[in-house]
Formats: structure tokens, C-alpha cells, sequence
């Protein structure tokens, strides 16, 4: 199975942010989260963060069919920490691998050292990928409701 990572552009807005919206609804239903939830983004966000010079989205390719997306925050900084945020795989694809190879694939892109990145506290598979991954927790928790707490890891 080939796996790539796909550069998106502007004119892939509305694609990437509805297949966000699509990839993060569940998450939203469990967690009524209406700070951060990606679900309920409006496609001026997914605009802007194109427009910006230090953002890389990329659709997760496997086997010629659009699985996923992922979004790299590189500055090209030394000191500054490259970011991956959102990255999601459509509900259809996933527990195949691909969020894994699209990080690898990112990390090869964009350097394998000095990431960050935040997941849910209570998705456990999120936790066990980004940690298998070489993530680790820096003790950095922020509740967002009595349901949702964010967790932030690096990886050095």
C-alpha cells in the first residue's frame, strides 16, 4: 500500500474543511466541545491558516484515494517547534496505519526532531499513537469542559 502526503492549496479550502468537519463530528458529539472542536470551524479558518507562510496542509494519499489530511506549523526557526494541527483520517480509514505514516511522512518533509502537538485526554488511541510515535507528555493539561481535556506532548 503506498501512502504520500499531497500539498493542498487554497483552492482545496472547501475540500480540506469538509472533510475536517466530516473526520471530527463524533468527537464533537461526544464532547459538545464549542472552543476547540475542528467540527465546528467555519471554512474562514481553513482559508486563513492556507494563506499563512508557515502552514503546510497536506491531504494523506493511500493507494490513490484522499484518506486524510494534516496540517504542519514550521516556521523554520531553530528554537520554534514545529506544530501538527488538526491531523484526521475520514472515519472509513482509520486503524489502518495511515495517521502513523502520514506523521513519519511529515516528520521526513519537515525534520524528525522538535514537534508538538495536543490531542483529547480521554481518546486514549490518540494518547498510545502519538506516544508510540516518540510523543511524550510535557504535564501540560487545559480542561475544556467536565467531558474534554486537552493534552500537550513534544517530541524532542
Amino acid at each position: 500500500m503506498e501512502i504520500r502526503l499531497v500539498k493542498a492549496g487554497i483552492k482545496d479550502a472547501e475540500k480540506l474543511w469538509r472533510m475536517q468537519i466530516r473526520a471530527f463530528q463524533k468527537l464533537f458529539d461526544k464532547y459538545q466541545d464549542t472552543e476547540t472542536s475542528p467540527a465546528v470551524e467555519k471554512i474562514d479558518k481553513t482559508v486563513m491558516r492556507l494563506n499563512q507562510s508557515f502552514t503546510y496542509y497536506y491531504f494523506i494519499e493511500a493507494d490513490h484515494a484522499i484518506v486524510g489530511a494534516v496540517r504542519v506549523i514550521d516556521r523554520h526557526e531553530k528554537d520554534t517547534a514545529k506544530r501538527i494541527s488538526p491531523m484526521f483520517v475520514l472515519p472509513e480509514y482509520r486503524n489502518k496505519g495511515y495517521a502513523q505514516k502520514a506523521m513519519r511522512l511529515a516528520e521526513a518533509e519537515h525534520g524528525s526532531t522538535n514537534w508538538e502537538l495536543d490531542t483529547i485526554l480521554q481518546e486514549q488511541g490518540n494518547c498510545h499513537l502519538y506516544e508510540k510515535m516518540g510523543y511524550h507528555p510535557t504535564g501540560k493539561t487545559k480542561v475544556i469542559n467536565e467531558k474534554m481535556t486537552l493534552i500537550f506532548y513534544k517530541k524532542d
